[in-house]
C-alpha cells in the first residue's frame, strides 16, 4: 500500500496526514497546513474517506477545506462526535484505509478521543506512539503534560495497542516525526518503556 505524507512540505506546525490512494483513496488525519487540499489533488481526484486519529487542531484544522473540496459524499470517521462526522467509530470496530482492513483501538491518554488504526502490515498511531520526535530517538509517545491528558491512561493505551497487534507489522505511520519501516512492535515496546518510568518527556515539563 502506498501511502504519501501531504504535509511534508509544511513550513508552519501540523501533524503528518497521510494519503493511500490504493483502493479506496483515504487520508488519515487532514492536517493544519495551508494546501492540504493541492497535494491530495496532486495524487487523487476521488477522495473517498478521512479518518481521524484524534481531533487536535494539527489534525483536523483542513477538514473542513478538504470536506468542501471533496464532499458532500466525503465519509468522515471520528471517535468524538464533529460537525464533518458522518461515520462514528469506536474501539474494536474495522474500517478500510485503501486496500486494507484496520482494526480500531481506543488509546487515550495524549487525547480523549483518541485511536489507532492497526492492520496486519501497518500502524496508523497518531500521536499515542511515534518512532521519533523531539524529546527521543526510537520509541516515544505523545506529551501528557496538558490538562485533560493523562500519562497513566497513556500507559494503558500503549498496552492495549500492543495486546492488539498482530506479529509482523513492519510499517509505522505516526502522527508526529518520521516514517518507520521495520520492528514497529520494538518501536512500541519502547516507548512503553519510557513512558513507565514517568520522567517528564520534555525538561520543562
Amino acid at each position: 500500500m502506498a501511502v504519501i505524507n501531504v504535509t511534508d512540505d509544511a513550513e508552519t506546525f501540523t501533524c503528518n496526514a497521510y494519503l493511500t490512494t490504493d483502493g479506496r483513496p483515504t487520508l488519515v488525519d487532514a492536517g493544519s497546513m495551508d494546501g492540504v487540499v493541492d497535494v491530495v489533488r496532486e495524487h487523487t481526484d476521488a477522495l473517498e474517506a478521512v479518518v481521524l486519529t484524534h481531533q487536535h487542531g494539527d489534525h483536523v484544522a483542513e477538514l473542513e477545506a478538504v470536506h468542501d473540496a471533496f464532499g458532500p459524499d466525503l465519509e468522515v470517521y471520528a471517535y468524538a462526535d464533529h460537525p464533518l462526522r458522518t461515520e462514528a467509530i469506536e474501539d474494536g470496530d474495522t474500517v478500510t484505509i485503501g486496500d486494507e482492513a484496520f482494526d480500531v483501538v481506543y488509546t487515550p491518554g495524549h487525547a480523549d478521543d483518541h485511536v489507532s488504526l492497526v492492520s496486519a502490515s501497518t500502524l496508523y498511531s497518531g500521536d499515542v506512539v511515534v518512532h521519533d520526535d523531539g524529546a527521543f530517538d526510537y520509541g516515544s509517545f505523545g506529551r501528557t503534560d496538558m490538562a485533560g491528558q493523562s500519562r497513566e491512561t497513556l500507559i494503558e493505551s500503549i498496552q492495549r495497542l500492543l495486546e492488539r497487534m498482530p506479529e509482523g507489522v513492519e510499517h509505522m505511520y505516526a502522527g508526529h516525526g518520521d516514517v518507520f519501516h521495520g520492528d514497529v512492535r520494538d518501536v512500541v515496546q519502547t516507548a512503553l518503556e519510557r513512558a513507565e518510568k514517568r520522567e517528564p518527556k520534555y525538561p520543562d515539563e
